[in-house]
């Protein structure tokens, strides 16, 4: 098992009959996802992609990444939410957050699309002057703003630099299989085009071609984050929680919630984390934050954010509780070199591994902050290999999943996300007889 959950720092707080006194709701929330029979189960294509997602394009999304390397120095992706969390939180876990300043056969990634700033922008804009750019845009729809907008500005970039037949063969698609604005669009401009499906939600996307086509691009190998996406299927089929560390932990966190722990922290002492912690953070706020109810997801990287988050951690509201990842193997080491001088007065750590030191962080922390009131559960990952990323991501999309079917919510859609789009879009004066009516309402109470 790449994720086994481990419950020392919760025993103050969480009995093992509490969690045995949820069976019943636990059952039920693992028929509506195996079986199809709850709230958006139009949207439950992640649960049996691992086995069986579309071969074919998946070797062409291979193949496809393999010219991509050969072409190009910059690619580009263009997407928002989980149109480019998944992607990013895997090159960074797997390779490293200094991805794009490592020596390499692969091309710099950067990720746009994700804002409506003109200095992001800008500077990716600067960052490719003088070198060979493909890019890839991912959207259902095609209309969605940010990426909307950079698509714009990059393939404009394109086309003067490569002319229209060259840029076409520098554009990789991502987009529904057969509408939509931005389907019809490449298919006309003779875009090579992946699909994102019909029954899998932007936010569980990864592990189809919004995810895998930047991944590979990196040089990762994606048949083996498949085959651990598998691997975890199979182990976390069973509707059992002594069995099933995916579905214990969503029975924990919703007993923790009810007991008003509002609050869950996602927190990793690696670097490495960052964007795995974005990704978490959208899957299960966008999941379970409606009707009034949800967890609020908060993430930090330690030991680096005990230095400014740690004092509320440790003594503010007790509104909160911490998952904490624990990776066994970093896959690098550092030994603490001696000081003759002592200068800092630390020889005491003279020789030592600082995986060591920073496993010694996490205990004093986790008993720290346990001690504190604030319950930690820890989530003990394997590495920082390909399988173990799969498994960990097919880990976290159960959970999601059944948690948010025992809290009572619809855990794959988002009604609220149209709100802030209607207002803007008015704003921004979009044609039409009610935005123009909503643009004078807001001005007014401006």
């Amino acid at each position: 098992m790449s994720v086994k959950l481990n419950d020392k720092f919760l025993k103050a707080f969480v009995s093992d009959e509490e969690i045995s006194s949820y069976a019943s709701a636990l059952a039920d929330a693992h028929e509506k996802i195996v079986n199809k029979t709850g709230e958006g189960s139009d949207f439950l294509g992640w649960q049996t992609l691992p086995f069986d997602y579309d071969k074919d394009e998946f070797e062409r999304i291979k193949k496809a990444a393999a010219r991509i390397r050969k072409s190009c120095d910059v690619f580009i992706v263009i997407g928002i939410g989980g149109s480019y969390l998944g992607a990013r939180a895997a090159i960074e876990y797997i390779k490293s957050p200094n991805y794009n300043l490592l020596k390499k056969d692969t091309p710099n990634i950067y990720f746009a699309g994700n804002s409506i700033s003109a200095s992001a922008l800008s500077e990716i804009v600067e960052l490719c002057d003088g070198k060979d750019i493909c890019v890839n845009v991912i959207s259902k729809s095609g209309t969605t703003t940010e990426p909307a907008v950079a698509f714009r500005i990059f393939r404009e970039m394109l086309e003067e630099k490569y002319g229209k037949d060259g840029a076409r063969e520098r554009i990789f698609v991502t987009t529904d299989k057969s509408r939509g604005t931005l389907k019809e669009f490449s298919d006309a401009s003779g875009y090579e085009t992946f699909v994102v499906p019909d029954n899998v939600g932007g936010r569980y996307s990864v592990l189809t071609a919004c995810g895998l086509l930047p991944i590979a691009v990196a040089g990762i190998n994606i048949d083996e984050i498949m085959n651990g996406a598998a691997r975890a299927a199979k182990e976390l089929s069973v509707c059992d929680v002594d069995k099933n560390d995916a579905y214990r932990y969503a029975v924990i966190r919703n007993i923790l919630y009810k007991r008003g722990k509002s609050t869950e922290i996602m927190a990793c002492y690696e670097p490495s984390f960052q964007y795995m912690n974005e990704w978490w953070k959208q899957l299960f706020g966008e999941s379970e934050g409606k009707d009034n109810k949800g967890i609020f997801p908060a993430s930090v990287i330690y030991s680096t954010d005990l230095h400014s988050l740690g004092q509320i951690i440790q003594e503010g509201v007790r509104n909160i509780f911490e998952t904490v990842v624990d990776i066994k193997d970093t896959g690098r080491s550092l030994i603490i070199p001696n000081d003759p001088n002592n200068v800092d007065k630390l020889n005491f750590i003279s020789g030592i591994d600082l995986n060591e030191a920073n496993k010694k962080a996490f205990i004093a922390t986790a008993f720290a902050h346990s001690d504190g009131d604030v319950p930690n559960i820890v989530l003990e990952v394997e590495s920082r290999r390909e399988d173990c990323y799969g498994y960990m991501v097919y880990f976290f999309e159960l959970a999601c999943a059944a948690s948010g079917y025992m809290l009572g919510v619809n855990p794959f859609n988002q009604p609220g996300v149209e709100a802030y789009k209607k207002n803007m879009f008015a704003l921004l004066g979009k044609p039409g007889e009610e935005n123009e009516q909503r643009r004078k309402e807001l001005e007014a109470r401006l």
